[in-house]
């Protein structure tokens, strides 16, 4: 096992066992080591993400009901714990989702089709909307990232949010900025964009992505009110966009349409995103 001393930083050469001890929760036997150089004691459990962690065991319960449509009050109740630790979970397995997805975009190289849009959500209420930006490998259906910003209210709110709660940024473009430089080492050169006709998509992939194409495609409203993800019959030229973004919908407490679940930190949703994200990559589309 290659590892590194916390404080000198020095190499397992230099490291000896010295005993060891029984995690408290699960009852594991842990390995204590001892740097030679500093005279630094550590064990295994220094490396790992769920360092001085307790209730290991809940932590893939949790993630199967945030993925599943619980509210954060609602996954408390079920797994019989405190709401405040849901939230500590849903922080830790963001920063593990986060990781994992790193190193499987790594992976990734000379991808040739995305699909990306906008969808939109609200923090709080209505007057104060959230733009999430969303790509899709085109023929493997995996999501390559997800990055949510703010945006002003638009059309019959405009004028009671900038009255109530004052002028709002719009940061989409920053948000397209964030999203754009995660999946740029995995594109190919001449990779090809498909999205609807949003009037800002081909300035921002011409700045980033100089030699890709765009293909913009005609959009067409939903076939039931209030899904607009879900297209009208025929053959739908972003179907792999368009499906995944009504999985987001369906799994995601703070997504669903006509939900009483209503998101009040914007980084709050960005982790329970990400947490989707890893478990659709990693069990959904592998």
């Amino acid at each position: 096992m290659k590892r590194k001393c916390p404080v000198c930083h020095s190499h397992s050469d230099l490291h000896v066992r010295n005993g060891f001890f029984y995690r408290e929760s699960g009852r594991v036997r842990v390995q204590r080591y001892r740097c030679t150089q500093c005279a630094k004691e550590f064990s295994d459990a220094t490396f790992q993400l769920r360092y001085r962690q307790r209730l290991r065991r809940i932590n893939g319960l949790v993630e199967r009901e945030l993925i599943s449509g619980s509210s954060l009050r609602r996954t408390a109740l079920i797994l019989k714990i405190n709401v405040k630790t849901v939230v500590r979970r849903l922080r830790f397995l963001a920063h593990k989702a986060r990781k994992e997805q790193v190193r499987r975009m790594q992976l990734l190289s000379d991808i040739q089709e995305v699909q990306f849009d906008d969808m939109e959500t609200f923090e709080h209420s209505k007057m104060k909307p959230l733009a999430i930006t969303i790509a899709v490998w085109k023929n493997k259906r995996w999501i390559l990232g997800c990055e949510v910003s703010q945006m002003p209210a638009k059309g019959l709110l405009a004028k009671r949010a900038r009255k109530k709660y004052g002028p709002r940024l719009d940061d989409r473009k920053k948000g397209r900025e964030r999203l754009f430089k995660k999946i740029q080492p995995a594109l190919g050169e001449s990779v090809v964009f498909e999205t609807d006709e949003h009037p800002h998509y081909g300035k921002h992939l011409k700045e980033r992505f100089p030699k890709s194409l765009h293909v913009q495609y005609k959009g067409r409203r939903g076939c039931v009110v209030g899904q607009g993800e879900l297209k009208a019959g025929g053959f739908d030229p972003l179907f792999s966009l368009n499906h995944t973004c009504a999985m987001l919908r369906y799994s995601i407490s703070r997504l669903v349409r006509r939900t009483w679940v209503t998101t009040k930190r914007p980084d709050r949703l960005q982790d329970h995103i990400d947490i989707y994200v890893n478990f659709h990559n990693r069990v959904l589309v592998s």
